[in-house]
């Protein structure tokens, strides 16, 4: 029971997102006509390269983030602002816009991410995808690795266990590599599988 209502609370905040993330896929969006707070994506960048002076692979990955611009603050549930591109797509056709990083408030404060083809394929072994995350309030910091996956018929998105950042206004980059798979009857088990490696991470900020 408890898996249950945890399934029906995280899908019904990854359906929240789901026009935010077409948006966020799709191109900017006309911007609000009200005030809102925004972040200066290279020096929230430079303050996480701070946070992981000693983690090479988190230093690699920040290295590869296009840190332009300004982005917008966001209350969970949302997909990151700023999406991640991989070696294989959104299609599994080669590189591109792979996913997005997701803020979540589902049984505590979680990061996620979903995207990439097919759906997460329930075996991780040999990939690893994780976060980085910075409280830009009370410069808490840390990462995560992204373990946490139900098989279901479609489930696009792995996310970590609860986290303990503290509220305000935080920034996280999500990086690594991420299992898929598809129906294919040609496979001994039924299912063709991809490795999908980031290669510019997922960028967002949001707010507690």
């Amino acid at each position: 029971m408890v898996m249950q209502s945890f399934m029906r609370r995280f899908t019904t905040a990854v359906a929240a997102t789901s026009v935010a993330a077409a948006i966020v896929f799709a191109g900017p969006a006309v911007a609000e006509p009200t005030e809102t707070q925004t972040v200066d994506v290279a020096a929230a960048v430079s303050q996480l390269r701070t946070s992981v002076a000693g983690n090479p692979g988190a230093l690699a990955a920040l290295d590869q983030l296009v840190a332009d611009g300004t982005v917008d603050v966001a209350l969970p549930a949302q997909p990151f602002q700023i999406p991640a591109t991989s070696d294989i797509g959104q299609n599994g056709g080669g590189p591109g816009v792979y996913g997005s990083g997701i803020a979540l408030d589902v049984d505590g404060f979680r990061f996620g991410f979903f995207g990439g083809p097919g759906t997460i394929s329930p075996n991780q072994n040999g990939a690893k995808l994780e976060v980085m995350w910075l409280n830009l309030s009370n410069g808490q910091s840390g990462t995560a690795v992204l373990t946490e996956h139900m098989d279901v018929p479609v489930d696009t998105t792995i996310r970590t266990a609860p986290l303990n950042t503290g509220g305000g206004l935080i920034v996280a980059a999500v990086y690594g590599s991420l299992w898929h798979r598809w129906p294919d009857a040609g496979q001994p088990d039924g299912y063709a599988y991809r490795l999908g490696h980031i290669q510019q991470p997922s960028f967002g900020a949001v707010t507690r």
